[in-house]
């Protein structure tokens, strides 16, 4: 049985830190023995297809390969399909979220992180808005990201444990899974 995997590698490519070509970042994760690898844009995103249906360990693989091969480290998080697919669903802030780059999606590592930031996803942020769902919290940051008080406080309270992508960059990813679907 194929199955279909998104994983985002955290703080890759941002300035001039941490550069990883994603032709070698596809090289890489084929080389790991997944196949139908795909990248998405230079910020680490690769979709790939593996028969294992174990994600967590596809996350600890490719992870240290890149520190092994690429000496890089970053954090990654990989999410099904089918995770993509319901954040797309479940996506809270649909009907407010007018910009796409503004509209973040942070994904967890596990659910567990998510349900720790209870109290943080239950705070007043407006005219910000925050909710999760399963190992995500979506964020709505109508005036600035990097201005942003909701953001600044999940970053704190997250550390080196989150990865985020805007809205827009989480539709292609969902469009490239389902083709490989």
């Amino acid at each position: 049985m194929k199955h279909v995997f998104v994983a985002l590698l955290r703080g890759i490519n941002v300035g001039k830190a941490k550069r990883v070509a994603m032709a070698d970042l596809k090289a890489l994760v084929e080389g790991l023995g997944y196949r139908d690898v795909k990248t998405l844009l230079n910020s680490g995103n690769v979709v790939f297809t593996s028969t294992k249906a174990d994600g967590a360990g596809a996350a600890r693989k490719i992870e240290k390969a890149i520190s092994e091969t690429l000496g890089v480290t970053s954090r990654v998080t990989v999410v099904s399909a089918g995770e993509i697919a319901a954040a797309i669903a479940k996506n809270p802030h649909r009907k407010i979220a007018s910009n796409p780059s503004r509209h973040l999606v942070a994904f967890f590592p596990d659910d567990v992180a998510v349900k720790v930031l209870a109290p943080f996803v239950k705070k007043a942020w407006a005219p910000e808005a925050v909710a999760a769902s399963g190992r995500v919290v979506f964020l709505w940051c109508p005036d600035s990201i990097l201005e942003s008080p909701a953001f600044t406080e999940l970053a704190k309270l997250a550390k080196d444990g989150v990865t985020t992508r805007n809205w827009a960059t989480v539709e292609k990813l969902h469009a490239l899974a389902e083709a490989l679907g």
